[in-house]
């Protein structure tokens, strides 16, 4: 009898003790909303890890996937079409759940776009918009308002007709919303921009050369609208050398930590801050509620864009502008840059 009783009661305690763990497993699933039996994998094609903001980009995105047990796989281009489009069809190969991109020329990847939503993979465009062909979200920091902030800011500073534009490769569609932000702004106003020239591949010996040859045409400019901080950063170095004596107003975007050197020293008088760690966590985010499942016509804050094929959804987050007077409240009390780095302490 007592044997009887001992082996019940041994049967009975596997039993509440199975109930145990099959209630806490359901507690966990209840909790956490992104739990999925299969292992989300996105993959990410990056145009170049080259520059100091991209990485920084995939960096935070990384990060945040993993919060949410997703497995990302990246795929970088270095600053190659073709190479862009074989490892888009790689990561077709691979069977992702869903496709991150940041297209090195916005208007070259429809081929290889088509095929892999042909599939059921959904496709987001980051940063840089895809055209001409159906992308399902694209999500960036507002380019077109980063051009407004430019304009009213030198018109503030600077209110001179001769502008001059050195911005990045023209096929960057950023480039073209900066500019119509950036016309926006002065269509009836006093300053005229006399000359833009784009900096092909981001190559900023390019950039340093065009700087060059303004200088000794004597044809100086009343401010310089520069592509990105580290194009900026190339006229300073020009400005510096050969015109040193004179201030010319310059202006990039990114907050780089050279930019936010030099507008501490007075060299660049403002940059437009773009909050890349929301966005890379954002993107994360999305990506990772994409794959599984979700549609995009539920997330919140949706606009639209034109991709010269369709109206795409798209998440615009703002920029901020930074200059002397607020650097330490944007960019240090943020955590983007310590204030060692930004005051070379």
């Amino acid at each position: 009898m007592k044997k009887t009783f001992l082996v019940l009661a041994v049967f009975l305690a596997f039993i509440f003790a199975g109930c145990a763990k099959s209630k806490r497993t359901f507690s966990v699933q209840k909790q956490n909303s992104f739990v999925d039996e299969k292992k989300t994998t996105i993959g990410f094609s990056i145009d170049t890890l080259a520059i100091e903001r991209w990485q920084r980009d995939l960096d935070v995105f990384m990060a945040r996937a993993r919060d949410f047990d997703a497995d990302v796989i990246v795929q970088n281009a270095g600053n190659n079409v073709e190479v862009q489009k074989k490892q888009l069809m790689y990561l077709l190969d691979k069977n992702v759940d869903v496709v991150v991109v940041l297209a090195k020329v916005a208007d070259s990847l429809k081929d290889e776009i088509e095929k892999i939503r042909a599939k059921n993979i959904p496709v987001i465009a980051y940063d840089r918009l895809i055209l001409n062909t159906k992308i399902d979200l694209y999500i960036t920091i507002d380019s077109g308002q980063v051009g407004v902030i430019m304009g009213k800011e030198l018109q503030r500073i600077a209110p001179l007709r001769n502008w001059l534009c050195i911005l990045g490769p023209q096929e960057d569609y950023n480039m073209e919303m900066l500019l119509r932000g950036l016309s926006g702004t002065i269509k009836t106003s006093l300053p005229i921009i006399n000359e833009i020239f784009y900096t092909q591949d981001w190559n900023y010996d390019l950039s340093r050369q065009k700087m060059l040859d303004v200088i000794t045409s004597g044809k100086i400019p009343g401010a310089i609208i520069c592509g990105n901080d580290a194009v900026a950063d190339s006229v300073i170095s020009v400005l510096q050398t050969y015109y040193p004596d004179k201030h010319i107003p310059i202006c990039g975007q990114d907050a780089d930590i050279a930019a936010c050197q030099n507008i501490v020293r007075g060299l660049q008088d403002f940059t437009v801050y773009k909050p890349i760690v929301d966005l890379a966590r954002t993107a994360a985010e999305i990506s990772v509620r994409v794959a599984r499942g979700e549609k995009i016509q539920s997330l919140s804050n949706l606009k639209s864009i034109d991709n010269n094929f369709a109206e795409i959804p798209a998440i615009l987050l703002k920029p901020v502008l930074v200059t002397k007077n607020n650097i330490d409240d944007v960019i240090i009390d943020s955590g983007f840059h310590t204030y060692g780095e930004v005051y070379m302490e």
